[in-house]
């Protein structure tokens, strides 16, 4: 099993909740308001432009628990509905599940996610 967590423009949050619903056999993500920063490319000094830290942004953080099956579809699908083209867009991780349990039912592993 993996989590799949991308972070995306709030702007983007309907696309991408719109490309997840067409995936078959996905039961459910999350998304949640987040605040965050990156490197951008500001000033210049002498040696020419710099990356300095910019302040910080809204993002929408989007989390979905897979199958290792879907795992790659569901990250293409984010970034796909995300992209703009432009520097900023956001960035979509993949990482191991060790466990899940459906509290209602007790169903453990890929049943549950």
């Amino acid at each position: 099993m993996k989590v799949v967590i991308g972070y995306i423009r709030p702007s983007k949050e309907d696309d991408v909740l719109t490309a997840l619903h067409e995936i078959a056999g996905l039961s459910g993500g999350s998304f949640s308001d987040v605040r965050g920063f990156g490197r951008g490319r500001k000033g210049q000094s002498d040696e020419g432009r710099r990356e300095i830290v910019t302040g910080t942004l809204p993002r929408v953080r989007v989390e979905v628990m897979v199958p290792d099956a879907l795992a790659a579809t569901v990250q293409s699908a984010i970034a796909t509905a995300a992209h703009t083209g432009n520097r900023g867009d956001g960035k979509v991780f993949i990482l191991p599940l060790e466990s899940a349990l459906r509290i209602s039912n007790h169903e453990s592993g890929e049943k549950a996610v």
